[in-house]
């Protein structure tokens, strides 16, 4: 049996609420994804070219500092890794997260949260900062999230 963690990054409370039902449905640890510097409204403007999230998701460089009490991921086979969909892909505090701590060997399933678009480069992206993990196909968190179709897609994928 797989050991399994939820890590998310959550803005607005959707990803922290789909996380929080994954772990559940799981039986998952559960580990929040915090910026050392949280973002405002503000910062979270996608529509202006200034703000914090926009410069960030410009910077294929940029990585955002994290609370550093990263997770002991020896005792973890899959990482259930959930965040809001920025430009298309994962927010650059998860190119932090994923350089920050060791996923070499491990299974990665993205889930993801969204106003409007899906997935989009996820997958492949995810990649690039966790090379040596094996990146499973992710899924949308949008809506109503049902515990039972929840158990189906984790046993679905063997975990």
């Amino acid at each position: 049996m797989s050991k399994l963690l939820t890590a998310y990054f959550s803005t607005g409370g959707n990803t922290r609420r789909a996380a929080k039902a994954i772990a559940a449905a799981a039986g998952a640890d559960l580990y929040e994804i915090k910026p050392a510097l949280p973002y405002s409204h503000a910062d979270l403007n996608w529509m202006d070219k200034g703000s914090r999230s926009t410069l960030e998701m410009n910077d294929q460089s940029s990585r955002p500092e994290l609370v550093a009490d990263f997770p002991d991921m020896s005792s973890y086979d899959v990482l259930l890794l959930g965040f809001p969909i920025w430009w298309y892909t994962c927010p650059a505090v998860i190119r932090t997260f994923l350089e920050s701590v060791d996923t070499a060997g491990k299974k990665i399933v993205p889930f993801a949260t969204s106003g409007g678009s899906g997935l989009g480069s996820v997958e492949h992206d995810l990649a690039k900062y966790a090379p040596n993990a094996e990146i499973l196909p992710g899924r949308m968190m949008n809506g109503r999230i049902n515990e039972a179709e929840l158990r189906s897609w984790i046993q679905g994928m063997g975990l």
